[in-house]
């Protein structure tokens, strides 16, 4: 690591040469770049069969084979690809275009217990064991996600034990 007069004699030292100004707009370039944003949100795999990869081209290797709903989270985007992480935690680059925006969340804990409303005093409607795919409702609540299950029953589930939320 440079010290505080290393760092202004190259700062200078940029300055003089030309490059300073070439540098400060190829840094404004990739701020204000449309092409390529950075930010995290969940969005859900589309399609059935949606083929994840390891780089942002149809070239690249193939990691796995994504099935519908599957709940993501877009880490970065770059022109028409996107590299999301799963709930394990595993990283992948899929086509914008096989994303969804309807959010769905995973169970994480071995069974989750969705209460009628969000308290751990309210009725429990139903259970759900790992690794079960449900839609994402809300998250109004502290704590507490709002969530659906594919035959239709709808209530109350801990966030700690999904992930998507």
């Amino acid at each position: 690591m440079l010290s505080r007069a290393g760092q202004l004699e190259y700062y200078n030292h940029m300055r003089r040469s030309g490059r300073f100004g070439l540098f400060c707009v190829c840094v404004l370039f990739l701020i204000s770049s449309h092409h390529v944003s950075a930010g995290i949100d969940f969005f859900s795999i589309a399609g059935n069969a949606v083929i994840m990869y390891d780089a942002p081209s149809t070239k690249s290797g193939r990691l796995f084979i994504a099935s519908a709903n599957l709940p993501v989270e877009v880490v970065v985007n770059v022109e028409g690809w996107s590299k999301v992480r799963d709930s394990s935690g595993s990283l992948a680059w899929v086509e914008q275009n096989a994303l969804s925006k309807q959010r769905f969340v995973i169970v994480i804990a071995p069974l989750a217990d969705i209460y009628q409303s969000a308290n751990e005093d309210s009725e429990i409607i139903f259970q759900a064991q790992e690794n079960v795919v449900m839609e994402w409702i809300d998250s109004d609540i502290s704590g507490w996600v709002r969530v659906r299950h594919r035959d239709g029953q709808a209530g109350y589930v801990r966030s700690n034990q999904v992930w998507g939320a």
